[in-house]
Order: structure tokens, then C-alpha cells, then sequence
């Protein structure tokens, strides 16, 4: 069993321990945090071990996972200094490219990039991954697996790793349901019935989609009749930027990634 460590005790850590506990397969887990409070509590949540020092918990790792800010990286792997053994490194710190985190550890560290959804607290989660050249399958397959272990999972090329970061985020659909059970609010509807009618707007509708074998469009036709509510609804949205707003946050959100990768 391979020791998996992770530097970074912070939500998406608490994330993925919530779904691995969900997994059949074990893992020997440790977290190291600069928060002993923090560590206290995803002992008594998850059953992970702990280490508050940082060169102890990176010591007792076959499996590196850098779970900090990405303004973060560079100063914990200074931190870290040079690894004297092979070591297989994941880090999920958006828009820091592989050749950055490779500089940082030297030679011996392996290293994938992986961007896992917080919505793998639920076993749902959707993770892509990048891995350096040469990774071995070996490599590839334990990181392919311990990803799977809590949802589905994608490799892409690095190159596309913030395109795809900005636009799969769970961020989306919360906002989406926030904005939307607020308008109607607004239209009359009470908080409860605003909020059951906007999610199934969003996540049943969608469900509908991935597990079905109708196109997208053909179920935007379907659910949009010309002359009703459902059309002049989207007229109305797109009318009033819609598009050009979706499109706005994206490229603010590729903008950040590139600014994480200058550092």
C-alpha cells in the first residue's frame, strides 16, 4: 500500500478524503498542514493520519500530493528542498505548469498535474489529468485509479489544462442556481420552491442529457417551443448578455491561470 501524503489540509484535501471514504480500495493517507486544528479535524472526519512537519510527511511518501494555493507552490517547494529518492508527485495547483513543478524537487520526482472537482466529496467528481513525459504506465495507472477512485477521469494535454479547469468547475452550477432561484424569488416564488424548481431546471436537465441519446440541440428545441415561456425566457437572457457574460468569466478565469503560471 502507498503511502499518499498530502501537503495542504484546505477543502479540496477534505474533498477527497470524503469520497475516498467511499471507495472499496484503501489507501494509507497522511496530511501535513501548517493548522494543527485543521489536522484535528480531518483525523476525526476521515480517520487520516497527521504530521505537522512538513519534511517528516514528505519523507513518508511513495505518493506526493501538493494540495496548496497555487501562489503556494513555489514556496512550498523550496520548502521541500531536493528529494533524494524517486517519488511520484500530483499537484493540483491551477495554472502551474509540469515544467515549474519539475524545476522545483529535481530528477527523482515524477510529476502529473490533476485538477479534481470538490464535487468528489460525493463520489461524483470529474478529474483531469496531465502527466510529464515519460511517466511510466505504472505511474500512470496508480494515478488514473486513486482518481477514479471518487469519479470519472480525463487526461487532456497540458495546454489545455486551464480551458478545461475554467469550464468544468462545480462553481458554475452553483452560481447558476443561486442567480436563478433568485429571480424567481423575485417573480413570487418562496425560497424553498425557487431553489427545488431552478435545480431541477439545471441538474435534472442535464441528467437527462449525459444519460440519454438525444443531442443538445434537439432538447433545446424541445424544451424551448417557439412562442412559449421557455423561449422567450432564453431570448430574453441572451438579449441581456448572457453569452457575452459566460464568456467574460471564462477568459477572466484563463487570465488567472496564466498569472499563476508566471507566478
Amino acid at each position: 500500500m502507498k503511502p499518499v501524503v498530502f501537503l495542504g489540509g484546505g477543502r479540496i484535501t477534505s474533498a477527497m478524503l470524503a469520497g475516498l471514504r467511499l471507495d472499496k480500495r484503501k489507501h494509507r493517507l497522511v496530511v501535513h498542514d501548517r493548522h494543527l486544528d485543521k489536522l484535528r479535524k480531518l483525523r476525526r472526519q476521515y480517520g487520516a493520519s497527521i504530521e505537522t512537519d512538513l519534511h517528516k510527511a514528505v519523507t513518508q511518501a511513495d505518493v506526493l500530493i501538493i494540495a496548496v494555493r497555487p501562489t503556494s507552490v513555489r514556496k512550498l517547494l523550496q520548502a521541500i528542498g531536493k528529494v533524494p529518492r524517486p517519488l511520484l508527485a500530483v499537484s493540483l495547483a491551477a495554472g502551474v505548469p509540469l515544467r515549474v513543478l519539475q524545476r522545483g524537487l529535481g530528477a527523482p520526482v515524477r510529476w502529473t498535474r490533476a485538477m479534481p472537482s470538490p464535487v468528489c466529496r460525493s463520489g461524483r467528481g470529474l478529474t483531469a489529468l496531465a502527466f510529464s513525459k515519460g511517466m511510466s504506465l505504472r505511474d500512470r495507472k496508480f494515478v488514473q485509479e486513486f482518481f477514479a477512485s471518487f469519479g470519472q477521469v480525463v487526461e487532456i494535454p497540458e495546454s489545455k489544462f486551464d480551458a478545461f479547469t475554467v469550464t468544468f468547475s462545480c462553481s458554475h452550477g452553483y452560481h447558476a442556481l443561486a442567480t436563478l432561484s433568485k429571480a424567481a424569488q423575485a417573480a413570487g416564488l418562496d425560497r424553498k420552491s425557487a431553489l427545488m424548481a431552478a435545480a431541477h431546471a439545471l441538474a435534472d436537465g442535464i441528467t437527462a442529457w449525459r444519460d440519454g441519446e438525444e443531442s443538445l440541440e434537439a432538447l433545446l428545441e424541445e424544451a424551448a417551443t417557439p412562442g412559449g415561456t421557455a423561449a422567450a425566457t432564453m431570448a430574453g437572457q441572451n438579449l441581456a448578455g448572457y453569452g457575452r457574460a459566460v464568456r467574460a468569466g471564462v477568459q477572466a478565469g484563463l487570465a488567472r491561470g496564466r498569472a499563476n503560471a508566471r507566478g
